[in-house]
């Protein structure tokens, strides 16, 4: 599929969370009042993973304070998603997408190339999606250190 950009309508999704409860975006659109920050990881516990969800969680007050609210989608289990969060204290919903079907409608599971080889898997990746569903940042390829103080910084959240 491809990536989203500005003003796209939001792919809606319902995928279980660590907990094993449903969290689907609209019930997150609707929670907040300028929007949801959907970042997209490889996998949970990874060294890079781990900073860039360690980051969103040291910011989290802050862009709920701006009004956004935050989640992340990997094709990690629910379990693997469970250990992670509760590893890290992260105190937003982690939700599994292990047949990668959002992932594909959001443009974010493609080819990739890592120290010159060429595989298919998750382009690390934040979309901000408005509380009307449209989007209104989409950000693929990003690197993980540094990305959250960017985004924060995009936002206007600084």
């Amino acid at each position: 599929m491809p990536q989203l950009t500005t003003g796209d309508r939001a792919p809606e999704f319902a995928l279980p969370d660590q907990d094993g409860r449903t969290v689907t975006l609209h019930d997150l659109c609707t929670s907040t009042d300028k929007g949801v920050i959907v970042y997209f990881y490889p996998k949970a516990c990874t060294p890079g993973c781990t900073k860039e969800a360690c980051d969103f969680r040291d910011s989290v007050e802050e862009l709920k304070a701006a009004g956004y609210a935050v989640v992340g989608i990997s094709p990690d289990s629910v379990t693997a998603q469970a250990k992670f969060s509760n590893r890290h204290d992260l105190p937003f919903p982690l939700l599994s997408d292990a047949d990668h079907s959002v992932m594909d409608a959001w443009g974010v599971w493609g080819e990739k190339k890592n120290y010159g080889k060429v595989y298919t898997g998750v382009i690390r990746s934040t979309v901000v999606v408005a509380p009307d569903g449209t989007v209104t940042l989409a950000q693929y390829n990003v690197r993980a250190t540094g990305h959250v103080k960017r985004l924060r910084a995009a936002l206007g959240v600084d």
